[in-house]
């Protein structure tokens, strides 16, 4: 007989937590979520208070009689689910099915499974936090209702199968709405003209870039206007009227949170949200390296705080001033954002003095790649600054003004470990030379060169850039950004085509027909709020069912408003040209599983349908035959001749040029 029984959810954590403990306790995984609302229906008793009707899952019955079982030999239960709303949420259902009293001292938390952790955990239980709970309840009930209630209209106006969420369909109209700041998108041409100088002190040669007449800036959007500026500054001398130098600081980034390692995983590793979140979970529960045993080798990965605890610090501490040198290390602290919720550290890792090379052959590779990112983000967070030496000279050449401007690296700093990719990254970021300028000195122009230049539409999104805007606007918190992503990259309504994320014309239609009628839900400000509303709850601010009831009167009558106002709405189908070859009718363009098809607008008199194929308005480079764009296996778009393998074998991965 036990005499503890602890459950967690996982049997990698159950394996790794076994090692810490005696033999007298007994460990066992509940393999997630034991009870949930029904598939089949909503599950919602919105006559009596929202009273969410939780059933047992499917397929769980051997594992529930199983952990009762266990639960009655021991003497003492924990429940040591994950440390979030979520994981409260699992270990609420845990003790309703074992008859667990619900102010009885049962919960244990592991930020991090280490044997200290563990064991001290162990010995400090608490109760179940019911404001966790209800935060998480409040999130499952509101999506359901949502989910429930908007997804019959696409059924009944687009295709059935479609399902609606909350999130998810705010985040397809963020990509929708960039898509069509793309296409609307005028290019405005601009241009610059670069000196490339001498400096006879030290014969060498730099560039500098035309800046303004007169001290004023000025823009070039012609060849006429560049061509009138070249020929005032034809014979003019090139002298130095102001020479400025400095230094910069770089200051590292914070340790990650789950929103900055999911964008540096992506950035650096090439990993999709889901992989990132996958190795992070397996590095959590816990690896097998020489010397240690089985061990948690990071922090807990859901996380929105960059809080680092004294004994991290003073371990980060140690290992820089062993590795580099004093001069290296700096205490640092990092606020944490506003709406966080703070509950745990940064991610980070657990053993300090298992840097990645060393346990390099316990890792799988990706496990390698992901820790190593981890572990040189966390303690470079707790290093100097990179110093720079800067340098910026203004030279007039008759009444106008180059500039020119330099960097050169003094002190590396945390830089010599680790530096941050960002998205938007500019020339100014690299380091350009600019010699010793004297004031009023003259330096000899060697060539001059114009630049023709056109503005850029805003870049699609990528998962990275997704995951920062949708943090930035307060939509979802950090356990929702990964399946928030894959949900509709399941559902078909966004694409990749190579990182980016491009929406499906099934996606674009949904994203219309909802942003058309459920304005109120499909709105960035309003998801914030409601994120906003789940946090009071998990605060123990704000009653659960009262934001429920708040939110469900306005929706339901915008509800029952659509459902009237589409009844006898038909969404115009586009008509192609081409004829159905059963009965001669224009066929009419449909949106299936996998994107558009063909039907006949006969249906059900006659059924006939067939794929829609895309083409493009270049001819076939070697016969001249329609080039038709397919995807492969792997969604990945490709360029056929219509006429092959028949009489042509023209196929291309890139879109052929006129």
């Amino acid at each position: 007989m036990a005499d503890k029984l602890i459950i967690v959810e996982s049997p990698a954590k159950a394996n790794t937590i076994k090692k810490f403990l005696g033999g007298s306790t007994k460990v066992v995984a509940s393999m997630g979520h034991i009870r949930d609302l029904p598939k089949s229906k909503m599950g919602i008793d919105i006559e009596h208070d929202f009273e969410p009707e939780y059933i047992n899952i499917r397929g769980k019955g051997d594992l529930i009689k199983s952990l009762k079982a266990d639960a009655k030999k021991a003497k003492k239960v924990y429940l040591a689910t994950d440390p979030d709303r979520e994981g409260e949420a699992i270990a609420w259902h845990l003790a309703h099915i074992l008859d667990i009293p619900e102010d009885s001292v049962c919960r244990v938390t592991f930020n991090e499974i280490t044997k200290e952790t563990v064991q001290t955990s162990i010995k400090n239980p608490r109760k179940i936090d019911m404001n966790l709970t209800d935060a998480q309840q409040a999130r499952r009930v509101l999506d359901r209702i949502v989910g429930y209630k908007m997804s019959p209209v696409l059924w009944k106006k687009v295709r059935r199968g479609l399902s609606a969420g909350r999130v998810q369909s705010v985040a397809v109209k963020l990509i929708v709405d960039r898509e069509e700041e793309i296409e609307k998108f005028i290019p405005e041409e601009y241009w610059n003209i670069f000196a490339s100088l001498l400096d006879e002190n030290t014969n060498k040669t730099f560039t500098a870039k035309l800046y303004g007449k007169n001290k004023k800036k000025i823009e070039m959007h012609s060849k006429e206007e560049v061509d009138e500026i070249l020929k005032n500054i034809k014979n003019g001398k090139y002298i130095v009227t102001e020479v400025k130098k400095g230094q910069k600081k770089r200051t590292p980034a914070p340790p990650f949170t789950t929103s900055t390692m999911q964008q540096e995983a992506s950035r650096k590793l090439g990993f999709t949200l889901k992989k990132t979140m996958s190795v992070a979970q397996g590095l959590y529960e816990g690896v097998k390296v020489e010397e240690k045993g089985t061990v948690g080798l990071i922090t807990y990965m859901r996380t929105d705080s960059t809080r680092i605890s004294e004994e991290a610090r003073a371990a980060a501490k140690k290992e820089i001033v062993k590795q580099y040198g004093e001069e290296y290390y700096e205490n640092r602290y990092y606020k944490t954002k506003q709406n966080s919720q703070d509950a745990h550290e940064g991610i980070r890792p657990t053993y300090i003095e298992l840097n990645p090379e060393k346990i390099k052959d316990s890792l799988t590779k990706d496990q390698y790649k992901l820790y190593k990112l981890i572990y040189n983000r966390f303690l470079a967070s707790q290093m100097q600054a990179a110093v720079y030496d800067t340098i910026s000279a203004n030279i007039d050449v008759n009444e106008y003004n180059f500039r020119a401007s330099g960097q050169s690296l003094k002190f590396k700093g945390f830089m010599t470990l680790y530096v941050e990719t960002l998205d938007n990254k500019t020339d100014e970021d690299e380091e350009a030379f600019v010699p010793d300028l004297q004031l009023n000195q003259e330096v000899k122009k060697q060539k001059i060169e114009t630049k023709q230049s056109f503005t850029e539409p805003p870049p699609r999104y990528t998962e990275a850039s997704l995951v920062k805007a949708l943090e930035e606007k307060g939509i979802g918190r950090p356990s929702t950004y990964s399946p928030t992503i894959t949900t509709i990259l399941e559902r078909r309504y966004i694409e990749k085509e190579q990182k980016q994320l491009v929406p499906t014309e099934l996606g674009k239609v949904v994203n219309k027909l909802l942003t058309e009628n459920f304005s109120d839900i499909v709105n960035v400000e309003f998801t914030a709020k409601i994120e906003d509303e789940f946090d009071e709850i998990a605060e123990g601010k704000e009653n659960w069912k009262q934001v429920i009831r708040e939110f469900y009167g306005p929706f339901e009558k915008e509800v029952e408003k659509v459902e009237k106002e589409l009844e006898h709405v038909k969404l115009e189908e586009e008509v192609s040209d081409v004829p159905c070859d059963k009965c001669g009718r224009m066929m009419v363009i449909k949106y299936g599983r996998y994107g558009k098809f063909l039907a006949c607008p006969g249906y059900p008199e006659c059924k006939n349908a067939k794929p829609l194929v895309e083409t493009i308005d270049v001819p076939c480079p070697k016969c001249g035959g329609k080039i038709e764009v397919r995807k492969s296996k792997k969604k990945r778009k490709f360029y056929i001749c219509e006429n092959n393998p028949e009489k042509c074998d023209y196929i291309s991965w890139n879109k052929p040029k006129k």
